[in-house]
């Protein structure tokens, strides 16, 4: 199954999409102001101890204060806490020169080892949502392409998803004659059948990398930063690549060289596979992105003959409703019709829930089935599906009211786009300026650039209607305007712009008609 990866860099954010077989099934928006990304590390500052949550506040330089519970401490935060205390004593130390406390008691309470005004490492485990502040663990990890490294343990565990035995006893064996002392590992499903070297070079990355983060924690006044995850679009493809990627396509030269230079290090065979795309051409609108995003994060999803979902949300859950539409006309029987229509919107659900990020509890409203049998059917196709997705999730069998429940693990904000935008021709009026209107102010647009002189070659982005009317036959405006005002004019057609939306640039890429 080919995968394609379209990045998207605007002024104000990073648009990632992934596409398996030209179909969008991962959309990512990354702020390029973004703070408090999972997997940053903090040292904060403990501003209030809550006895009935068990849990505590603290301040890492959000507008909220972060959430800690006690059941998010490392089994080793004694230990954490002490080389905090050792590291702001003495410019810092490696993790293996510090002897290990016992690990704190299952059923301890937060007071008891944490207490107002303290420091503490923390690791943001949930973006901020809506008016909650970010979520925090103290079981500090650093991610690499293959392992996962966790300080101040001693545990080697294998992914559950490589199946082969033989393999999981070899990675384990491998992993635990090179685990330096003090860190635990975990080996990722990606590191199936790679070498020690890899594995070795790897963790000296990941244990140098944390270690030199804490080498000056005495200079550093909480709440601060003190190690930040690598930006979003170097996580995903550190998460995500793999030998079915055909393709990566980025509309940015920095960001072209940054992503070849990742690839480099952790699948140089794959460097190729970067491809520039000049910032000239809408990128989303060339491959078809933008047209399968206004078609897909609607509340109205159609997946099948005129079967279609509704999709609803609300603060405690997502709620999916399953509708045949004009299928229902179709098929031998009702029940073999609900089935068909319900195993193509598991598919559906299944690409939905991972294209928005849904997360917490997701309901899916089913076409009612009399068989048991047809119900397990969908409840199987649904677990085989969901089998691709990364985040953590359970999958409950259909009840007798068909309704399936699904958690999903929540870690950043759904996503939403609003397909329903007010008309920028006529504003909500209802009412659309005359067309002859819009081709008198592109050409007093034109007109005025040639008016300034100097100016030999513009560039014209719009609409393909307007773009075409302009172009039409041997005598056309395009040529008409050229003569007239002795420049030439070259069209660049931008499906995603409104109808009437035009902009004019010269050969510097410059804007000439803000």
């Amino acid at each position: 199954m080919s995968s394609e990866l379209i990045i998207d860099v605007r002024s104000d954010e990073v648009v990632i999409a992934m596409l398996r077989e030209k179909k969008l099934v991962e959309l990512t928006r990354e702020k390029t102001n973004v703070q408090f990304a999972v997997g940053d590390i903090y040292l904060g500052r403990v501003r209030k101890i809550l006895p009935g949550l068990n849990a505590a506040f603290v301040n890492v330089g959000y507008e909220k204060d972060a959430f800690l519970h006690y059941l998010d401490l490392s089994p080793q935060f004694k230990s954490l806490d002490s080389y905090i205390k050792q590291c702001l004593a003495r410019k810092g130390m490696p993790v293996g020169k510090l002897r290990l406390e016992e690990e704190i008691s299952k059923e301890g309470k937060i007071g008891d080892v944490l207490s107002q005004g303290q420091w503490v490492a923390v690791q943001v485990s949930k973006e901020p949502i809506s008016t909650k502040g970010p979520r925090l663990t103290s079981e500090l990890s650093l991610a690499g392409r293959n392992l996962v490294v966790i300080p101040f343990s001693d545990k080697v565990s294998v992914s559950q998803k490589i199946k082969s035995n033989d393999e999981r006893k070899r990675l384990k064996r491998l992993i635990e004659s090179i685990r330096p002392k003090n860190y635990g590992i975990i080996v990722r499903t990606v590191a199936e059948g790679k070498s020690v070297a890899v594995f070795d070079q790897e963790i000296k990355e990941l244990v140098e990398r944390f270690e030199a983060s804490f080498r000056n924690l005495r200079e550093i006044e909480p709440p601060k930063l003190i190690l930040g995850e690598i930006d979003r679009t170097s996580a995903f493809l550190r998460d995500i690549l793999n030998p079915s990627f055909e393709n990566i396509y980025v509309n940015d030269v920095a960001l072209s060289r940054e992503i070849k230079f990742f690839l480099r290090s952790i699948a140089p065979e794959k460097e190729s596979i970067v491809k520039y795309v000049a910032p000239e051409i809408p990128i989303m609108d060339h491959f078809g992105v933008d047209k399968q995003i206004k078609s897909s994060l609607g509340k109205t999803v159609s997946f099948k003959n005129g079967a279609y979902l509704i999709i609803e949300h609300t603060e405690a859950c997502h709620v999916i409703d399953v509708n045949s539409g004009n299928r229902s006309k179709l098929g031998t029987d009702q029940e073999s019709n609900a089935l068909e229509v319900n195993l193509a919107a598991a598919e559906e659900v299944a690409r939905q829930m991972q294209l928005r990020d849904m997360g917490g509890i997701v309901i899916i409203d089913f076409i009612d089935m009399n068989l048991a049998e047809n119900r397990q059917k969908v409840f199987d196709k649904m677990k085989s599906l969901m089998e691709t997705d990364r985040a953590k999730h359970t999958i409950l069998p259909l009840s007798k009211f068909g309704l399936m429940q699904i958690t999903r693990q929540r870690v950043r904000p759904v996503m939403s786009v609003d397909t329903l935008d007010q008309c920028p021709v006529c504003h909500g009026s209802g009412k659309a300026e005359a067309a002859i209107l819009v081709l008198d102010k592109i050409e007093d647009a034109i007109a005025g650039v040639a008016g300034d002189g100097g100016v030999k070659v513009v560039t014209l982005k719009l609409h393909p209607f307007i773009a075409s009317y302009i172009k039409r036959g041997l005598n056309s405006l395009r040529l008409k305007w050229s003569i007239r005002y002795k420049l030439w004019i070259s069209i660049i057609e931008v499906p995603s712009y409104y109808i009437y939306e035009f902009h004019l640039y010269d050969k510097n890429k410059n804007e000439l008609n803000k």
